[in-house]
């Protein structure tokens, strides 16, 4: 019996040893075994695109990708580091002259952008015009003794001089204060509701994105060329009334 065990022992050893020995292939596959030949070589992914370097050549390629490397991170840098810069606000008569003086700033042509700023209807509650001073002193101190605060309008000629009592975004608006005065003082007449005149359009020369070389020259722009920007470029305003 122990003879037995020891001759099935020795077998049991044996094929093991033929088994990892690769002896036994292809019916049984050794351990390991596609880390050898030629199953390795067959595992590769485009060996075509494989490409043996020199030392030399091999030192040239990782220093031209370190350099690419910093060039994208100072670029990154640089995008990170832009703001929004504008200049204004101009009449629409002052634009060529303001975009005329961004030459010495090397900015290319459409490198800025015109912003106009909204001019909003405006409804006035409004006592007349007096061009008289007699009238305009008689009315004042009706109002007065109303006691109503009101404003002297100057301008635009076909209102002035005249006097406002209220200032509204809507029309609506300048209705119901109208009618509100109506109610609490029945005595004054002559009130209307009418529409001040938009006035000429404001313009800003906006840079979206100036980076930091792009600032400094802007910001170093001559006396002159501030003048034309009406005193220069500053930080944009994100939402201009």
């Amino acid at each position: 019996m122990l003879r037995l065990l020891l001759a099935l022992l020795l077998l049991a050893n044996v094929a093991f040893f033929a088994w990892a020995r690769g002896w036994l292939t292809p019916t049984m596959l050794p351990p390991r075994h596609a880390e050898h030949e030629p199953e390795r070589l067959l595992a590769q992914v485009r060996p075509e695109a494989v490409t043996v370097l020199s030392a030399k050549a091999a030192s040239a390629a990782v220093a031209a990708v370190v350099t690419a490397a910093a060039t994208d991170a100072a670029n990154a840098a640089r995008v990170a580091a832009a703001v929004c810069l504008e200049a204004g606000p101009l009449a629409p008569a002052q634009l060529a002259a303001a975009e005329a003086v961004l030459a010495p700033a090397q900015m290319p042509p459409g490198g800025w952008a015109r912003d106009v700023a909204p001019t909003p209807p405006l409804w006035l509650v409004f006592a007349g015009r007096l061009p008289e001073a007699a009238a305009r002193r008689a009315r004042e101190a009706e109002l007065r003794q109303l006691g109503l605060a009101f404003e002297a309008l100057q301008a635009p000629a076909e209102l002035a001089p005249g006097l406002v009592l209220s200032r509204h975004a809507a029309r609506p608006e300048a209705e119901a204060a109208l009618a509100a005065l109506a109610a609490s003082s029945p005595a004054l007449k002559g009130l209307r509701v009418l529409a001040l005149p938009a006035p000429a359009a404001r313009y800003w020369l906006r840079v979206a994105r100036a980076e930091p070389d792009l600032q400094t020259r802007l910001l170093a722009l001559p006396p002159a060329a501030l003048t034309a920007l009406a005193g220069g470029f500053k930080p944009c305003v994100p939402a201009r009334p």
